[in-house]
């Protein structure tokens, strides 16, 4: 039984969420911008959740075990300054003045490592839901993998504070139906239960018996009809803590805008500030000081910053435990504290293979696996899965056991797929639910103690492009594998076939994309994405097959850390030419480059497997690698051809893809739409000559003598 901390009834209670009302109410308006109306009606939960359920040390808000609780209604961000401010994070009052203000630490919506006790970066709504279940899928399997009889190290929850929003979101759908198939009991949502959005009152968009749906999840559902009635929130916590095999939602029914005469209750509410009339009327109802702000009663605050001994007492009683499961279990210690110090095993890429030349290959997707099992069985913090489609984009570790709930509901399913899982499991089953399993990566990122992994077919990234998004903000360590790259794939169709997802990925800022050309140009792209400490990968995998490269011959695949580089480095400085690819077209530039060599052309090979990482070099570097005076350059790339203008420059040429595919086998979809290696050579050829007229006439070209008329 985890049982309530009881606590005085009485004025105190009411003090204390006029505070976090009016603190919130004075941030708004003091910004002329904001969310004033799921603060002044969610207070009253918010404020039995933190002061009475809550376990968590505002003096170390890293500390492994503590409960996390996530704003899935980012827009509400005032209460959550409110709430950290009060409960005594390192966020003083200057903060909650300079709340949305260039450099605070008060975002408009919350962002995770930017303020102290932030647990997620939230606002887009839906996200935070779906990085709650990433969350509680951590910590019951770091206590399965960890805990031992008479030591539960790991036993948190997982709380989460939702709107209307949220609950349309199709990601948190998918989060919900996934939570309750894997049994999560330490999950609990609090659905602000309004009924009202920024533009319009629900029931003009909205009026499905939400918790009939999540009780056909799965969950444990239950409602409180006043949300102002805080011994009923506390009743209803309490019974939510004690259910152990079903995650919990809690519908409290509030008033958006509680307080407001003139606006609870309407859209007005929700996304601009109530305006200082409407201000001063809030804070007379209640007998609040209407010439104050940012006005902090001494006796709230007093009672407020007892979560800071409270918070420092259960820590230091984890502490305890722990030291003596440190002596009894000294192995699991440090593997944990170097998990979450954010360490990678000593010499772990050791075992990481280097593929022999092959001049059949293997698919890029077939050596990613190969290095997947290799890391799997020396860093046990790589966890992860994929949309239903482990069998495609081959990222299920073997012999590692699959992420499942244990309950006696499960068995038949277990029993007929031949499995024995449990929570230890590292292999996670999202289902075809791509949009939660990015959100759910996400948020096994910022619990911390992983790097997880998500996968799927490139062109599904689509669905997962606002949690990477989020991902990149939140500079998480998150990873992304995507497979069945390009048009290569074949007979599926344009459907399936990307185009534009190459460059979109590309687009989003701090998301590292890696599309390697072989095996071992692979076997790299994974050593990178796992040492990547601040920001995702994403890896762009084929299905077909390529040759693995004679690396004695062309240049290390190690330099895929440069992002790009000159894969025939002895063919000479001055080419003519210059021929840039990445991933699977990297063997038909190298294919061209032997008939242009033959036929007299000086022709320099370059692999581009992270237009990211090759931006981040040296000038001189880049220049080593392009050339300035060589400006016939033609990159051939089986994606949309948007962006390669700054790497081929005014005078090159690209070979891309700005057309959606066809249904044929691979090759032939490759051949039709000019990816073959004839189709190569006369671009390049075309290219010369071009680039040879230019150069004639140029006026500068004659001056210096290097091309004269």
């Amino acid at each position: 039984m985890r049982a309530a901390k009881t606590v005085h009834r009485g004025s105190i209670d009411s003090l204390c969420v006029e505070t976090l009302r009016m603190l919130s109410v004075d941030m708004v308006e003091n910004a002329h911008s904001g969310h004033p109306g799921l603060p002044l009606g969610a207070a009253p939960m918010a404020y039995v959740l933190w002061n009475r359920f809550l376990r968590h040390a505002p003096s170390n808000p890293h500390w492994w075990d503590r409960d996390r609780f996530v704003l899935s209604a980012g827009h509400g961000s005032a209460l959550l300054y409110a709430l950290l401010h009060l409960t005594g994070y390192d966020l003083p009052l200057t903060q909650l003045r300079r709340f949305r203000q260039w450099g605070s630490l008060t975002p408009g919506h919350p962002e995770h490592a930017v303020t102290p006790g932030v647990e997620a970066s939230t606002g887009p709504l839906g996200q935070g839901l779906g990085n709650a279940l990433g969350m509680a899928i951590a910590e019951r399997h770091l206590a399965a993998r960890y805990n031992r009889t008479g030591h539960e190290i790991f036993g948190h929850d997982t709380y989460v504070l939702a709107s209307d929003g949220d609950m349309m979101e199709g990601v948190q759908s998918e989060a919900g139906s996934l939570a309750g198939q894997l049994a999560l009991g330490r999950l609990i949502v609090l659905y602000d239960d309004n009924h009202v959005t920024l533009s319009a009152t629900t029931p003009i968009t909205f009026t499905e018996d939400v918790g009939a749906r999540y009780r056909a999840y799965g969950w444990h559902v239950q409602e409180v009809t006043d949300g102002n009635d805080l011994a009923a929130i506390e009743r209803a916590i309490a019974a939510a803590r004690e259910e152990a095999t079903r995650p919990s939602l809690i519908a409290v029914r509030t008033v958006l805008g509680h307080g407001s005469p003139g606006k609870q209750g309407t859209f007005e509410a929700h996304g601009s500030p109530l305006g200082a009339d409407e201000v001063r009327r809030v804070k007379e109802r209640v007998g609040w000081p209407v010439d104050r702000t940012f006005f902090v009663p001494e006796g709230a605050q007093r009672h407020f910053r007892r979560a800071v001994e409270r918070g420092r007492a259960l820590e230091a009683d984890w502490q305890r435990r722990y030291e003596v499961y440190a002596r009894e279990h000294p192995l699991l210690a440090r593997e944990l504290e170097r998990r979450f110090a954010r360490r990678l095993p000593e010499r772990w890429e050791a075992s990481l293979s280097t593929f022999p030349t092959d001049p059949k290959g293997m698919a890029t997707r077939k050596a990613s696996e190969a290095v997947l099992q290799q890391i799997a069985a020396s860093v046990p913090e790589v966890v992860g899965g994929s949309g239903d489609l482990d069998p495609s984009t081959c990222t299920w570790m073997k012999g590692h056991g699959d992420f499942e709930s244990t309950n006696q509901a499960h068995q038949e399913v277990q029993g007929a797929v031949g499995g024995s899982w449990s929570y230890a499991g590292r292999n996670l089953h999202f289902g075809v639910r791509e949009h939660a399993m990015a959100a759910a990566v996400n948020g096994l990122a910022y619990h911390g103690g992983f790097i997880p992994f998500a996968a799927t077919f490139l062109v599904f990234s689509d669905y997962m492009r606002p949690a990477m998004r989020l991902a990149a903000l939140a500079r998480l360590r998150s990873i992304f594998v995507f497979t069945h790259d390009s048009v290569g794939l074949g007979e599926d169709g344009p459907s399936h076939q990307p185009i534009e997802q190459l460059a979109a990925l590309r687009a989003i800022p701090d998301l590292l994309v890696l599309r390697p050309c072989d095996a071992n140009e692979t076997r790299w792209a994974w050593q990178v994405a796992l040492e990547e400490h601040g920001r995702p990968t994403a890896l762009v995998l084929t299905r077909q097959a390529v040759p693995t490269l004679d690396r004695t011959r062309y240049a290390s695949a190690e330099l895929l850390r440069r992002g790009a580089y000159v894969l025939d480095p002895t063919a000479g400085a001055t080419p003519d030419l210059v021929l840039i690819a990445s991933g699977s077209e990297v063997t038909t530039i190298v294919a061209a480059g032997a008939r242009l060599g033959a036929a007299g052309v000086r022709v320099r090979l370059v692999s581009m497997p992270s237009w990211r990482l090759f931006e981040e070099q040296s000038a001189d570097y880049r220049e080593s690698v392009l050339p300035s005076a060589v400006t016939a350059r033609l990159a051939v790339e089986a994606a949309s051809s948007l962006g390669w203008e700054r790497w081929v420059g005014a005078r090159g040429a690209v070979i891309g893809l700005d057309r959606f595919g066809a249904s044929a086998p691979g090759e032939v979809v490759l051949e039709k739409l000019g990816f073959s290696v004839t189709h190569v050579v006369e671009r390049a050829l075309s290219l010369l000559e071009t680039s040879t007229a230019s150069a004639v006439r140029s006026p500068l070209a004659s001056r210096d003598g290097r091309a004269g008329g």
